[in-house]
């Protein structure tokens, strides 16, 4: 379980959801920026590397692992559109988004 391996996996998740492969949700069709832009953005990227130190020392726990987050879900995964969050944050900002759309 390096970075590398990790961001490796984050990458295709967001992959599956544009292409909708996974459920078609607010992120499908959307941009996606290339790999290499990703895995730069990532490896320089302070607060990355805080989360995933917090997740490696916590035993690998799933509520602590980064997450990229788009700022604004009308958009796509962009370098201005992304920031670092926990798994756990990141649920939570979807469940209460899906809310909202649901009213």
């Amino acid at each position: 379980k390096t970075p590398k391996g990790y961001l490796m996996r984050s990458y295709r998740n967001m992959q599956s959801r544009v292409e909708g492969i996974q459920k078609k949700g607010s992120w499908y069709g959307k941009e996606l920026l290339p790999r290499e832009d990703f895995y730069a953005w990532a490896l320089n990227d302070p607060t990355f590397k805080l989360l995933f130190s917090f997740y490696e020392s916590s035993g690998y726990e799933r509520k602590l692992a980064p997450s990229p987050d788009r700022i604004d879900s009308s958009k796509g995964y962009t370098l201005d559109n992304m920031r670092w969050v926990t798994h756990s944050v990141n649920s939570a900002l979807t469940s209460r988004s899906n809310k909202r759309l649901a009213a």
